[in-house]
């Protein structure tokens, strides 16, 4: 009866359609089991050509999370996004400029686009009548810094700054060389909310 039993088990999981198994992610769905290829879909992680990017000028403003928030910058094309070539010499980013005589919280750029291995030179002001202190923790640790000048002083470090802050109006102009591609974020602190004092940084291969 034992031996009937189990053969009747086996023969009932036989015929029980297969299962998958789905793993939820806040990047994508990551699935056990592949599910088939639909020739329609948009995702741009599948190893083919990445999709049309988003609208952009060099090497600032193009919007989303670091130039574009759904897709990865490694996927990006520096020369698709027209940005300048490589060169020896470093290049400007268009400045930041911190409030104005209009507004305290008021911003000229909000997203900034970025090629690797490029030296660049950021001029960063504050023109408003607040206090700023601007952070971007993740681009200051992926980019190789040269110096930071302000008012023609020079400092030279042997690893990032915390923050920038601005108790006065001035500007402190950064000198650096990207080093790796990523969708970062900038931000002055206390005022990224409602005031919507924030942006991106976009390095793209």
């Amino acid at each position: 009866m034992r031996l009937q039993g189990r053969l009747l088990t086996i023969a009932m999981l036989a015929c029980m359609p297969p299962l998958t198994a789905f793993a939820q992610d806040t990047g994508g769905a990551a699935q056990t089991q592949a599910a088939p290829d639909d020739d329609d879909d948009d995702d741009d992680d599948d190893g083919g050509e990445p999709a049309a990017a988003a609208p952009a000028t060099a090497p600032a403003a193009t919007g989303g999370n670091a130039g574009n928030a759904q897709m990865p910058a490694s996927a990006m094309s520096a020369e698709a996004l027209g940005l300048p070539p490589l060169s020896r010499s470093s290049q400007d980013v268009p400045e930041l400029i911190l409030g104005s005589a209009d507004g305290d919280f008021t911003v000229n750029e909000k997203d900034f686009v970025m090629r690797v291995g490029q030296a660049y030179r950021w001029r960063i002001s504050s023109e408003g009548n607040l206090e700023y202190k601007l952070r971007a923790p993740d681009f200051f640790r992926n980019v190789w810094f040269n110096q930071i000048v302000i008012s023609d002083l020079e400092v030279h470090m042997a690893g990032p700054p915390a923050w920038l802050e601005y108790d006065a109006k001035g500007t402190i102009q950064i000198q650096f060389n990207t080093v790796r591609p990523g969708n970062f974020e900038w931000w002055v602190e206390g005022l990224d909310g409602s005031q919507g004092m924030k942006g991106t940084i976009t390095v793209v291969p």
